[in-house]
């Protein structure tokens, strides 16, 4: 019933609004992953008539593959969805380093679940049901962030947002995907320590049988691949791991 209600009043409200101004960047790419059939085609087709270009996912590992093939402006992100859940989706992408803009769109509306969501890597959290003209006010100003997103650089190491790979003075490195997870994580704010909880939850994302001690052992193997960079990899006790330029 509530999706129903929620449906109908996206269908009204895209209809009254569908000829406001356009974004004079170019069409925006919407990556849609929804798993309610009527939310979905409502939504799709609704944003598709304001002249947005719409990718449309029913489940969370389909929509982990889309969003890696061709990097949306957008993610509109449901988070009960089949085969994999919409927190799951959300914490793999960004360990593989997909910045894409992500607005969670669910039903699940305490405050404890926005925290999870945003702590997890959302930018913006809708509960259902919801204000279109809301929605669409929140994804436009997401979508304004396109094309200003500047890759972590440090040390001559560099994360590719779009790809997720790491290179060191312009050669890729060779390392695991945990490896690289953990330096791009890392490479957002070199000098500042991240705590071991929240790197396990990036280079572990959804593993609950995985022991915490196992993201000592991702970093003691990068910190030897690091030997050499000019970057060093630290571990603060009681705090967690930082970058630092290396020391003579």
């Amino acid at each position: 019933m509530v999706a129903a209600v929620a449906v109908k009043r996206l269908s009204t409200a895209l209809g009254e609004t569908r000829d406001r101004g356009a974004d004079n960047a170019g069409p925006m790419k919407l990556l849609l992953v929804e798993d309610n059939p009527a939310m979905q085609t409502t939504l799709q087709r609704s944003f598709e008539r304001r002249g947005m270009q719409v990718v449309v996912c029913g489940d969370g590992a389909r929509a982990l593959d889309r969003w890696r093939a061709s990097v949306p402006d957008v993610v509109l992100l449901d988070l009960s969805l089949p085969r994999l859940d919409g927190l799951s989706v959300l914490a793999q992408a960004r360990a593989e380093g997909l910045a894409t803009p992500v607005l969670i769109l669910t039903a699940r509306g305490t405050v404890g679940d926005r925290i999870l969501g945003l702590n997890t890597g959302a930018d913006d959290y809708l509960p259902k049901p919801f204000d279109l003209d809301e929605l669409e006010a929140r994804v436009r100003a997401l979508g304004r962030r396109r094309g200003t997103a500047v890759a972590a650089e440090f040390c001559g190491l560099r994360a590719d947002s779009d790809s997720g790979a790491v290179y060191q003075q312009g050669q890729a490195m060779e390392l695991s995907a945990r490896e690289a997870a953990l330096l791009r994580a890392l490479l957002v704010k070199p000098g500042h320590a991240v705590a071991k909880e929240r790197l396990f939850e990036l280079v572990f994302p959804g593993e609950a049988d995985v022991q915490a001690e196992a993201i000592e052992v991702v970093a003691y193997r990068l910190r030897k691949k690091l030997a050499g960079t000019g970057a060093a990899l630290v571990t603060l006790r009681g705090l967690g791991y930082l970058l630092k330029e290396e020391t003579a």
